[in-house]
């Protein structure tokens, strides 16, 4: 009926390391009655911290078999049985991925002895494998081997049928019911109730320390995509591990979430939001002059000490921009960077383009149009409220811009008629504007989504 499984490994993510070891116990709901266990070749280099974890050298593998030489036989083991592992995701993960990469399609019904204990044997201090098999009076002999470890986790899993009384095991692997994708240390209580609306999540550690802040338009259905393995970057043991708790805060607005959820990681640091910490995602407007004396721009994304003429959070919308300018202004698509093939531009061949590109325009008279492009870059900006989903049916929310800067965001019910800039400011609870947040609303405007945009004329 199960198999108990356990693996050693190169490094902690099944999308860039390999399997070393691999343990397999069979238990048929009575007792163990079979047991595999096989060194694996990863072909590459055992790395020394996990040398110094395991004690597997890359001597005691190199002449070990393949994964793919061994792969049917292994196969063979955990065919039409219930998968087991403590911390079942890891395992799991690891073997689906060396199973596709040695063309066979595998899937099994999952069970986590982490998940499980906390159900069936609560209240301890820790459900780590050694402190659980401690506190079970099991002994672990060669811990940190996949042959010691599987057989621990046999024998705590065949401790957990024989204590489970209410039926948490059948439960489990019951179709839909979570267990099998959540993190061991997240309580299903906690997943069950998330909403399925727009807002920012905070993934919490055992001490309550916010270690992640995201945000989505379905909170509940973002989580399911974390924890079912469809984003490789949550194949990571490491963040699954440390999640205790969730909490959340609903927004309504897409367009909130995001602003949120950008105040929130500046605001609380989180560990894992190294993306948003380092923001590599914004793109820049710059200008030059070429060889010619003609005055050109270009797309970049921001680096270090440059100073681009305007930003914006996504290529597109700057692309976007820049096009309307040139519309505009009769700027030159490939002086713009708009163009990028070789000879004059296609808006020249149309005739809407008056050659500067094959130096027919004169740069003088061209470079006026530039610099009046450039000069309305820089204009006052528009005042307005960006109207969305509140955060219940009987509200809407109000994001306020006033001279193209940020101001704010708030909530009032849907019978509020908003008809000037006073009105619109009474609802808004100010915000305090940063470079990102800007971007986040100058991108909004350029594609706004499902809301109601009103202007105000001061």
């Amino acid at each position: 009926m199960y198999a108990i499984v356990d693996i050693e490994t190169t490094g902690g993510y099944a999308g860039r390391h390999r399997v070393t070891e691999v343990a397999v116990f069979h238990h048929d709901g009575m007792q163990i009655t079979d047991q595999f266990r096989t060194l694996i070749n990863p072909e590459r280099n055992v790395p020394y911290f996990i040398t110094g974890l395991t004690g597997i050298t890359d001597d005691m593998v190199r002449t070990a078999p393949t994964f793919e030489e061994v792969a049917r036989e292994i196969h063979g083991w955990l065919k039409d049985r219930v998968f087991v592992a403590h911390n079942a995701h890891f395992d799991y993960s690891f073997l689906k991925k060396e199973f596709e990469d040695a063309g066979i399609q595998w899937s099994a019904k999952r069970l986590c002895t982490v998940r499980l204990g906390r159900k069936i044997i609560p209240g301890l201090d820790s459900y780590s494998l050694g402190r659980l098999a401690e506190s079970l009076g099991i002994h672990i002999h060669e811990r940190h081997r996949a042959g010691g470890d599987a057989e621990a986790t046999a024998k705590i899993f065949d401790i957990l049928l024989k204590r489970d009384m209410e039926g948490v095991i059948a439960k489990a692997l019951k179709r839909n019911s979570g267990e099998t994708i959540l993190p061991p240390n997240l309580p299903k209580e906690e997943y069950e109730t998330l909403p399925a609306s727009a807002g920012v999540y905070y993934f919490h550690d055992a001490n309550g320390q916010v270690i992640y802040v995201g945000k989505a338009i379905n909170i509940r259905k973002r989580m399911a995509g974390h924890f079912s393995g469809d984003a490789r970057e949550w194949n990571r043991s490491n963040i699954r591990n440390e999640i205790h708790h969730i909490s959340y805060e609903l927004t309504g607005s897409e367009l909130i979430a995001l602003i949120l959820e950008a105040q929130e990681i500046r605001r609380l640091w989180p560990k894992y939001n190294l993306a948003q910490k380092f923001r590599t995602e914004e793109w820049g407007i710059y200008d030059y002059e070429d060889r010619n004396g003609y005055h050109r721009f270009v797309i970049n994304a921001v680096a270090r000490n440059t100073h681009p003429l305007i930003t914006f959070s996504y290529k597109g919308d700057a692309w976007n921009f820049l096009w309307e300018k040139v519309n505009e202004f009769d700027l030159c698509p490939k002086l713009s960077g708009l163009q990028t093939a070789k000879g004059p531009c296609y808006a020249h061949q149309s005739g809407t383009c008056g050659g500067a590109c094959e130096g027919k325009e004169k740069k003088k008279k061209y470079n006026q149009r530039v610099q009046k492009a450039i000069d309305s870059f820089f204009g006052d900006g528009e005042t307005v409220a960006i109207i969305g989903r509140g955060r219940v049916r009987e509200e809407r929310s109000l994001v306020l811009v006033e001279n193209g800067i940020y101001a704010g965001y708030g909530y009032m019910d849907t019978e509020t008629q908003i008809g000037n800039l006073d009105t619109a400011r009474q609802y808004v609870k100010a915000g305090k504007d940063n470079r990102m947040v800007q971007n986040i609303v100058n991108s909004f405007l350029m594609n706004p989504r499902g809301v109601e945009i009103l202007s105000f004329d001061e």
